[in-house]
């Protein structure tokens, strides 16, 4: 696997560092006065604070029923991990942009997701296909 890179701007890197360590569990990497980084399961996720860059509302497209995030980012999951996590962030009170469910069911690419932001308002999707082979299905 191919490790990729991003950067994303942030309000504040404290609530950053909670959410990502706390709440997805992810570990920190290296930081100074204004960025810090996160293995993002297995991806090197770097934040730098621009509170300036992160007032703007996020565009979304109609997808399955539902108002999707166009800009977004996440992870795939396997079947066991991504219903754990929706039960950590469910129980944890998180204000879901779309509550986990599954998608397309019954159709190729049958996955379970769900949506909801990060402090600074970078929106996260987090998915698992219950038969990863139909991951890139056409």
């Amino acid at each position: 696997m191919t490790v990729f890179h991003l950067a994303l701007p942030i309000i504040d890197k404290e609530d950053t560092r909670l959410f990502y360590r706390d709440t997805l569990g992810c570990t920190q990497g290296r930081e100074a006065n204004n960025w810090i980084d996160f293995n993002f399961f297995g991806h090197q996720l770097s934040f730098h604070v621009k509170p300036e860059s992160c007032t703007a509302p996020a565009p979304s497209n109609h997808v399955d029923g539902k108002d999707v995030p166009v800009r977004h980012f996440g992870a795939v999951l396997n079947w066991e991990d991504w219903h754990s996590l929706s039960k950590r962030l469910t129980d944890a009170g998180t204000d879901f942009v779309i509550e986990p469910y599954i998608r397309f069911k019954g159709e190729i690419g049958e996955q379970a997701t769900m949506f909801f932001l990060d402090p600074s308002g970078n929106a996260l999707e987090f998915k698992s296909f219950k038969d990863p082979s139909q991951i890139f299905a056409a």
